[in-house]
């Protein structure tokens, strides 16, 4: 691991970071399932439900860190987002009364883009994907003088993330696997910090963007595709350099899934549970629905619903 994450992003910091943001944040609800219940071979599901945190998704934790812990400038903050950071920086914003800009790709679905406006952010819709919104938005922090606030490569938010795993672990005391959706590797990487070892955590992509897979696979940090159906949260270009290195240590593999895992996920979800959850939000549970991870006959697993900024459901349908 290298130094700065090794220093920086662990456990007790995590610990410290979480009475910063608690009174900004919700402790969102863990609900114990039977398996069966969903079609998967196991009676020991706990499944946290952080699509229920403010602004739609756990990343309203690593934004209120870094907003609460970092010297804002006159000019603001900025951030780049393939949608739920950008919610999640202009809500605290919207929260503490600084100003926003948010550069975001044109991919962001359309219940993304309702939400900033919302929150009274200057949105900036600008390129075709994720890393198009990052370059905009760098240039302009630079030319503006307003604080970058990075979706997962920065110490505060993969802090600020790392409250997940606390939160879970004292609601789930007793679990051996955690299955965890990764885009950029903030979630994961925070989580992976938390526990240090000492349950297994899997994290799970889509097929149509394998970040962290192939870079476990090369043994550092590359370019992968950013496509498919949850390309608005799970595609960025590549996963961070601080996340890797905890990854490397703590993450025991990586499970790939289809688009047609996560639509499924998603309509199982909301068949069996009635929670509405984005497709990135469904793409940890869809690793046990596509039997890409098969528990054991008495494994406790943890699962993470993480984000719900999705327009799924048409509630204006008349019987």
């Amino acid at each position: 691991m290298t130094p700065i994450a090794g220093e920086l992003i662990t456990q007790a910091r995590i610990a410290e970071t979480e009475p910063i943001i608690r009174p900004y944040v919700r402790r969102t609800p863990v609900i114990n399932v039977n398996g069966q219940d969903l079609g998967v071979d196991s009676n020991n599901l706990a499944i946290k439900l952080e699509l229920f945190q403010h602004s739609g998704s756990f990343k309203a934790r690593g934004a209120f860190a870094n907003l609460l812990t970092r010297q804002i400038p006159a000019a603001g903050v900025a951030a780049a987002s393939g949608g739920n950071h950008g919610v999640a920086v202009a809500y605290a914003a919207m929260k503490l009364g600084v100003p926003a800009r948010i550069f975001v790709p044109e991919i962001s679905s359309p219940a993304k883009l309702q939400r900033l406006r919302e929150y009274g952010a200057d949105l900036v819709v600008t390129g075709q994907l994720y890393a198009d919104a990052l370059a905009a938005c760098e240039a302009w922090a630079a030319r503006s003088g307003a604080l970058p606030v990075h979706a997962f490569d920065q110490v505060e938010t993969l802090l600020g993330q790392g409250t997940v795993g606390m939160e879970f672990e004292e609601q789930s005391a007793n679990l051996d696997t955690l299955l965890v959706p990764v885009g950029g590797g903030g979630l994961i990487g925070g989580i992976a910090a938390w526990y240090a070892g000492r349950l297994r955590i899997i994290g799970v992509e889509p097929e149509a963007a394998p970040t962290l897979h192939s870079a476990l696979q090369d043994g550092r940090p590359v370019d992968a595709p950013a496509g498919g159906i949850a390309a608005d949260s799970l595609a960025p270009r590549r996963v961070g350099g601080l996340m890797f290195s905890l990854a490397q240590r703590y993450v025991a593999g990586v499970v790939l899934v289809t688009d047609d895992a996560i639509r499924e996920a998603q309509e199982r979800i909301w068949r069996v549970l009635r929670v509405v959850a984005e497709p990135g939000g469904a793409a940890a549970p869809a690793a046990l629905f596509s039997r890409k991870y098969e528990p054991a006959p008495e494994e406790r697993v943890g699962v993470l619903i993480s984000g719900g900024n999705t327009v799924a459901v048409d509630f204006n349908r008349v019987t």
